[in-house]
């Protein structure tokens, strides 16, 4: 008998990369907005003045892993002069409350004396990064995970293509896209100068793009925005501008980042799940594993107001369906896990576990979704025992 992949029986991937499969994703965006204003969201969430607080609540739904960042436009303010204090607060409450941190070292910011477009850009990035690295190290960090820069593929259409954060650029996405890559490997060689170990969480939108009508122009274009989201891990690994310096050993956790606005069609319109071209997750999550067989993190997720603990559900449950197929996936975190005012608009963001700061400094929980989270954190345990 001929032995296909369907008649090879599958076997069910145990996660063990992360201390808890459930985690909570910080936002720690800092960047600028067109009309100059500098996002911290840090500072905006409150999380700055809270973090015991809010680790001790991570720790309390068991959210032992969190992404957490850097704020580099705070540390070096003064070019090739870094000044830990925002930073080393983050690294003992993290140890202190035994939170295992995914580190951002760039999430759509960087200082204001740097020219993200020059090749100095490059070289101040990575001399931060194994900076950081070696404060790490000097405060006993052991196994530490980095994310280099997040979203490298949407910061390049946001800041690049449709100017709409910095570096404020159009028609230039490639471009930045090359230069982010570029940045990431040299930070990527740097930590590992200092940290052999460390292991890196390389993250970009999860989409689906289908085509708009059965024109060939609709399915030409539809292909082109779907594989354009695999840009930045191709040329990370060296498949895709070699010259940028990718290889194997650069490409090692996949992070993807799925909401429910992450599929569409190819003349923009949104698809919603009830449409016929929609694909359920597990069907991408396949997909991305079947390219790159590396591990795996849904490193952001959530929806907004009274979906957010059915939009978990959802997820939760097609993790479990990759996960029945081998894909290895190692874990779901949710973001925002703390509520801030949205960055884009600054009103309120209606998607979190806790929400803003009252004056005596605590957050209010919202039920639903803690509910949805244990439950789902139930049904784990009960598999991962058989």
């Amino acid at each position: 008998m001929r032995v296909t992949s369907s008649t090879v029986p599958s076997q069910r991937h145990q996660p063990s990369l992360f201390n808890s499969f459930f985690q909570g994703s910080f936002p720690c965006s800092t960047a600028c907005r067109k009309e100059g204003k500098r996002l911290d969201m840090i500072i905006s969430s409150g999380h700055d003045m809270l973090i015991h607080k809010d680790y001790a609540a991570l720790v309390e739904h068991r959210l032992l892993t969190a992404r957490d960042g850097a704020r580099w436009y705070l540390i070096e303010k003064t070019p090739g002069e870094y000044d830990w204090s925002s930073f080393l607060p983050m690294v003992h409450a993290a140890s202190q409350h035994g939170i295992q941190v995914i580190w951002e070292v760039a999430h759509f910011g960087y200082p204001d004396h740097l020219d993200i477009w020059s090749p100095g850009f490059v070289d101040a990035f990575a001399r931060f990064a194994r900076a950081m690295a070696e404060v790490m190290r000097n405060e006993g960090i052991e196994q530490p995970f980095f994310t280099p820069i997040n979203q490298i593929s949407f910061w390049s259409w946001a800041g690049a293509e449709v100017a709409w954060l910095n570096p404020y650029a159009s028609g230039r996405g490639p471009a930045l896209k090359k230069q982010l890559v570029r940045a990431s490997l040299a930070a990527i060689a740097a930590i590992r100068e200092i940290y052999p170990q460390a292991r890196f969480v390389l993250t970009d939108p999860l989409v689906h793009v289908a085509p708009a009508d059965h024109s060939a122009a609709a399915r030409e274009e539809a292909q082109r925005q779907h594989l354009s989201q695999f840009d930045a891990w191709d040329m990370l690994c060296g498949k895709q501008c070699p010259e940028l310096g990718g290889s194997p050993e650069a490409l090692d956790i996949i992070g993807l980042n799925y909401y429910p606005d992450n599929q569409w069609l190819s003349n923009g319109s949104p698809l919603n799940a009830t449409h016929a071209a929609w694909r359920p997750l597990h069907l991408l999550l396949e997909e991305v594993w079947q390219r790159y067989q590396r591990p795996m993190l849904l490193a952001e997720t959530g929806a907004e107001g009274e979906a957010r603990a059915n939009w978990l559900n959802i997820v939760a449950d097609e993790v479990e369906l990759a996960l029945e197929q081998g894909v290895a996936m190692e874990g779901i975190s949710l973001y925002p896990v703390v509520e801030y005012p949205a960055w884009a608009d600054d009103r309120r963001s209606p998607g979190p576990l806790f929400g803003l700061p009252d004056p005596n400094g605590s957050r209010t929980l919202y039920e639903p979704l803690a509910l949805a989270l244990r439950s789902q954190q139930i049904k784990l345990q009960n598999r991962a025992k058989g």
